[in-house]
């Protein structure tokens, strides 16, 4: 039987172009990147490409892991950021688009969505929606994922300054729209 081999392990063999190792780190972690990605965009096309750009990045070696982090946290900064570049690039038809798609999937809402959907006093989740990508990132980090400014800053590749701004744009914003 065959040791299992460790994240690290895997992705130094798939920098060195071992297909095996690099199929095993898929197996590990697409479903998982798969599933938070859907919590963060409605459209299965944009997730599942995203994905594929995330995994693509890592076998062409244009993403760079440092051996001292969490390979799954590495690989969300890699997804989050590519899904921001997706949503960023579609611009408004793009957020209609994940606007359509939730209301046509109500029955399979993430947690996250009903919260929103149950809000009765403003229309929090069409405020949300309006937001920028990049206000929106900065929220779901630190509201609904609970991170840190300075974990929400990793995870999104951005300075922490730059995160307390967005954060206060954001909920500026909202409060505008919510008045």
């Amino acid at each position: 039987m065959r040791e299992t081999r460790s994240d690290g392990e895997l992705l130094r063999a798939a920098a060195d172009g071992d297909r095996r190792a690099f199929e095993e780190l898929y197996r590990r972690y697409a479903p998982w990147l798969t599933a938070r990605l859907r919590g963060r965009c409605a459209d299965p096309g944009v997730v599942d490409d995203v994905v594929q750009e995330t995994f693509l990045a890592v076998w062409h070696g244009t993403a760079r892991y440092r051996e001292d982090g969490d390979v799954a946290g590495w690989l969300w900064r890699i997804g989050a950021r590519r899904l921001v570049d997706a949503l960023r690039g579609d611009g408004a038809r793009g957020r209609l688009r994940q606007t359509l798609a939730r209301l046509r999937h109500r029955h399979e809402a993430s947690a996250e969505e009903r919260v929103l959907a149950g809000v009765e006093h403003g229309d929090l989740a069409g405020a949300l929606i309006r937001l920028s990508p990049e206000l929106r990132a900065v929220l779901q980090a630190t509201v609904i994922d609970g991170l840190t400014t300075r974990e929400a800053a990793v995870l999104l590749g951005i300075p922490p300054g730059t995160v307390k701004t967005r954060a206060l744009r954001a909920r500026k914003r909202l409060r505008e729209e919510l008045a």
